[in-house]
């Protein structure tokens, strides 16, 4: 056996704590840099389920305190300041399937939540509480509440999730602005829950404005705004703010490789929330109209079969009799073909145009008809006989034509 000295041996125990420390801190930092990732380059920006952890007293701070800071930085602190307390970080449980076939509750997803009102009424997206059974609202003290789903929109990726206030906390809403005259290059604020760490601010500007995104299969969601603000998963829900503090937007996704933030993040335009909330509340879902007729999206096979004079639109297939469309005077096919298991009549009307926007797609048609009522007027332009018509017709609502 060798043997050390005195000296050796308290050589080795420093050199062996130092090693541990580094290690530690080395392990903190890998875990605090990590972050969620994706296949798919647009991804939501929704993150893994984390509760709620510890928080600072909130304070404000003088004039004194702030003057050693440029102008920038003190709207940026002012803002923080003021609002950072109505971002709440949501987490859900799901029901999932255990190896015995049996339902079992699981940790879901998390994202973030703006207090709209005094009653604690909370904005969200869609995604963040979709197949929850249970979701928690949790505050900026670290305190967890049950909330319930009020009302959800999953068209333009917005839900509304409502808790009790505990008593004696006064709430402090975020105040709605006005996204209708928002520029490129102006600054915004996003306020989230990245990878569940609680309230974090970041700071960029509107990179564009406009885009239509789309967010499944069916649904385009117009006039989303494009900012650099630093979006990650776990910030879906969460408040984009102007300079003065007010909501102009909810984040929503990120467009990533990799499920970071590259700095293209979308958020949905705060006036069309504004829109859709109201309806939630009142309703818990939002009616839209609808074309009563059986339509079907063009395809190369199709238009090759039959000769069609367009490439993109949807073919009129069906009319209801005594319907709202047939009433408007759209034909409907008379000349029945298979497809797969499907039967789609030929010779109708082509639908390219509806309410002004192009239609070649049924994503198109839904988001033409995205802030349209049943019982509206509208026109429509459609192709018939290799020449375009302009029709007015009268819209049905939407679930009663697609649940026939």
């Amino acid at each position: 056996m060798k043997l050390y000295s005195r000296g050796q041996l308290v050589f080795f125990s420093l050199v062996t704590g130092i090693a541990v420390i580094l290690a530690f801190l080395g392990t903190g930092l890998f875990f605090n840099s990590r972050g969620g990732g994706s296949s798919s380059p647009v991804s939501s920006a929704s993150g893994p389920s984390g509760g709620a952890g510890e928080s600072m007293d909130p304070r404000s701070y003088s004039a004194a305190e702030l003057r050693p800071f440029s102008a920038d930085e003190r709207e940026n602190i002012t803002v923080y300041e003021q609002y950072n307390e109505a971002v709440v970080n949501i987490t859900t449980e799901i029901v999932g399937i255990n190896w015995f076939l049996e339902p079992v509750p699981q940790n879901g997803g998390s994202g973030s939540g703006s207090i709209i009102d005094t009653q604690g009424y909370v904005l969200t997206n869609y995604h963040v509480i979709e197949k929850a059974y249970k979701v928690f609202i949790n505050l900026f003290d670290g305190s967890q509440l049950e909330g319930t789903v009020v009302g959800t929109d999953p068209e333009n990726d917005l839900a509304v999730v409502k808790f009790t206030p505990p008593r004696g906390v006064n709430l402090k809403p975020i105040p709605y602005g006005d996204s209708s005259g928002l520029k490129v290059g102006q600054k915004v604020l996003a306020i989230g829950n990245p990878f569940a760490l609680e309230r974090t601010l970041t700071v960029g500007i509107v990179s564009g404005l406009g885009r239509p995104i789309q967010i499944s299969r069916q649904n385009i969601v117009r006039d989303m705004i494009q900012t650099d603000a630093s979006i990650n998963p776990g910030n879906s829900g969460g408040p984009l703010l102007d300079s003065q503090g007010k909501m102009i937007g909810i984040n929503t996704m990120i467009y990533s490789p990799s499920g970071g933030s590259v700095g293209i993040g979308f958020a949905v335009p705060v006036n069309t929330a504004k829109r859709v909330v109201a309806e939630l509340l009142e309703n818990g879902k939002v009616r839209r109209g609808w074309i009563d007729a059986s339509v079907v999206q063009l395809f190369p096979a199709l238009v090759d079969y039959a000769k069609l004079p367009v490439s993109g639109g949807l073919l009129v297939s069906r009319v209801r009799r005594n319907g709202l469309a047939d009433k408007a005077g759209i034909r409907q096919g008379s000349e029945p073909v298979r497809y797969g298991s499907s039967v789609i009549y030929l010779g109708g009307d082509i639908l390219v145009m509806a309410d002004g926007m192009k239609v070649a797609t049924l994503a198109d048609l839904y988001s033409a008809l995205e802030d349209n009522k049943p019982g509206e007027q509208i026109e429509v332009e459609v192709i018939r006989g290799g020449k375009p018509l302009k029709l007015r017709l009268t819209l049905a609502d939407r679930e009663d034509v697609l649940n026939q």
